[in-house]
C-alpha cells in the first residue's frame, strides 16, 4: 500500500489511449403495474444520468490518477439502462451500436515517442484492427496494455493484455501476458511460467458497470508506477472494488484506493 504522506507529488505519465467510445445512460424510474397489454412492467421514468462509458470511461480512470491522457476514439456508441429507483436493480439494457472505420496508424505513428505508456481499449467496434495494434507493438519501445474482445490473443505478444473470465474462455489463443479479472475472485496473472491468483476485497457490490475500466487503468498507472506486475494487480483488484460499490461507471481517485 502507498504512504501518500511519505511520497513526492505523483508523475503525469504521458499515456495514449485508443479505443471505442461510448455514453452510458441511467434511466432510473419505478415500476409499478404490469402492462395490460402484455406480461411486462410498465416502467415510469424519473431522473436521468450521463456518464462516459468504455474507452471514455478508461480516460475519467486515468485522469482521476493523475495521468496526461491523449484520446483518439471511433463514432460513440451509447447504451441505455432503465434502473428501478427503489432497488437500484437494472431492468433491461438497450444498446445503439455504432461501428467505427478503422483508425490509420499513419494518425499516430508519428506521435508515439511524446508518450510513457499506450492504452488500448478494444470492445471490437472497427475502430481497432489487428493490424493497427501489431503495427503499435512494432512501432513504440514503451509498455502496452490492450483490454480486447478480440479472440486470437496469440499475435499480441510483447503486449499486457487484459481481458475478464469469459473473454478467456472464448479466446482461441493466448499471448505470454495474460491478466483475466475473475469477478469477486479476484484475478489471474497467466505466463509462460504458470499462473498466479490474486484476491480481491470483499465488498457489497452495487453495480458491476465500468469495474473492468477501472482495473485497466490502474493496473496501467501503478505498472508505470512500480515494474511490478504482481503489485499492479492489487492495486487494480483494490480499485475495482471501489468501483463495483457505486451505481453506474465510477473513477475512484489515488487517495480511495491507496
Amino acid at each position: 500500500m502507498i504512504d501518500l504522506k511519505n511520497t513526492q507529488q505523483p508523475k503525469l505519465y504521458k499515456t495514449l489511449l485508443i479505443g471505442d467510445d461510448c455514453l452510458d445512460v441511467y434511466q432510473f424510474g419505478t415500476v409499478d403495474r404490469i402492462s395490460p397489454e402484455a406480461p411486462v412492467p410498465v416502467f415510469k421514468m424519473g431522473t436521468k444520468e450521463e456518464r462516459p462509458g468504455m474507452a471514455r470511461n478508461v480516460k475519467s480512470n486515468l485522469e482521476s490518477l493523475g495521468c496526461d491522457v491523449t484520446y483518439h476514439s471511433g463514432n460513440t456508441s451509447v447504451k441505455t439502462r432503465l434502473i428501478d429507483s427503489r432497488s437500484k436493480q437494472q431492468i433491461c439494457r438497450i444498446d445503439n451500436d455504432r461501428i467505427s472505420q478503422p483508425l490509420a496508424v499513419t494518425d499516430i505513428s508519428h506521435k508515439l515517442q511524446d508518450f510513457d505508456v499506450i492504452v488500448i481499449s478494444d470492445y471490437n467496434k472497427g475502430y481497432v484492427s489487428y493490424e493497427l495494434i501489431s503495427y503499435l507493438r512494432h512501432l513504440f519501445h514503451g509498455s502496452i496494455f490492450l483490454d480486447t474482445k478480440k479472440t486470437d490473443l496469440a499475435m499480441f505478444q510483447g503486449i499486457h493484455v487484459k481481458i475478464n473470465e469469459v473473454e478467456y474462455n472464448n479466446c482461441k489463443s493466448v499471448n505470454d501476458s495474460l491478466i483475466v479479472t475473475l469477478g469477486s475472485r479476484g484475478a489471474m496473472y497467466k505466463t509462460p511460467n504458470g499462473q498466479t491468483f490474486y484476491t480481491t476485497p470483499l465488498v457489497e457490490v452495487s453495480d458491476v458497470c465500468g469495474a473492468g475500466d477501472t482495473f485497466l487503468a490502474a493496473l496501467v498507472y501503478q505498472y508505470m508506477v512500480s515494474k511490478d506486475m504482481s503489485r499492479s494487480i492489487e492495486f487494480a483488484n483494490r480499485a475495482a472494488a471501489i468501483t463495483v460499490q457505486h451505481i453506474g461507471n465510477y473513477a475512484p481517485s489515488l487517495e480511495e484506493i491507496s
